[in-house]
């Protein structure tokens, strides 16, 4: 068992202890399966008890949701909301004119109209977060290029997956049923699971193990991961 660059490979959560074990693969396309990557990468890793997290990125990858930035052509009106949104060093997010048009495709226009009102009206006293809180995961879940981005998908808009809670009991089928599985969206400065075999608490558990983004962020090349209690 290995960490990866800069991270730590034990947490502490609720007074137990956990692993999380990087699984490195090779760069999954859009005409790969995710079972086959799974079960090519994971299968063979995963112990009884064990949960399987798994990024959110290659699940939608795989199911076709990834397009190139020369397919996307933004309307006016995603050139005038990327414009207002915060960019941070951990991912692009909304804050370019693709990644807000497909929001506008995802979530419908006037969602992400009434997310940036409420937003900008919260913004002036000091408040953040409301956009996305009202946006939803789709928008939430949105990738867009960064300069850590592994190519291809450095030139590459990928949207949230679909079905995650399916597809994670799907993959849970497919390791015997003996690991939990969730679909995950983990970042430098946060994360959310999206779909998951766990309860409620067991998802705000694994909030916490994962709070510090064990998988990293840039060309780890890890887009799965094993918690194990130690």
């Amino acid at each position: 068992m290995q960490a990866n660059e800069g991270k730590a490979l034990e947490t502490s959560v609720d007074g137990k202890t956990f692993a999380r074990i990087p699984l490195r693969t090779r760069v999954v396309m859009p005409n790969d399966d995710i079972d086959q990557v799974i079960t090519e990468y994971a299968a063979s890793a995963v112990q009884p008890g064990d949960l399987l997290f798994v990024t959110e990125k290659i699940v939608a990858i795989t199911q076709g949701r990834s397009y190139r930035l020369d397919e996307i052509q933004p309307r006016k009106l995603a050139l005038f909301l990327s414009k207002y949104v915060t960019r941070t060093p951990y991912g692009i997010g909304l804050g370019m004119p693709e990644t807000m048009e497909m929001a506008l495709r995802e979530c419908g226009t006037p969602r992400i109209l009434f997310a940036a009102a409420v937003s900008a009206v919260t913004k002036a006293f000091g408040r953040r977060g409301d956009f996305y809180r009202i946006a939803g995961d789709k928008a939430r879940a949105i990738d867009g290029p960064t300069k850590h981005t592994i190519p291809p998908y450095n030139q590459a808009v990928v949207l949230g997956p679909k079905n995650p809670r399916e597809v994670a009991a799907r993959l849970k089928t497919l390791l015997g049923g003996t690991a939990e599985v969730a679909v995950v969206d983990i970042n430098d400065i946060g994360g959310n699971i999206l779909g998951s075999t766990l309860d409620k608490d067991g998802e705000r558990r694994l909030v916490k193990i994962l709070g510090d983004n064990p998988l990293g962020q840039g060309v780890e090349s890890t887009p799965l991961g094993i918690v194990r209690e130690i």
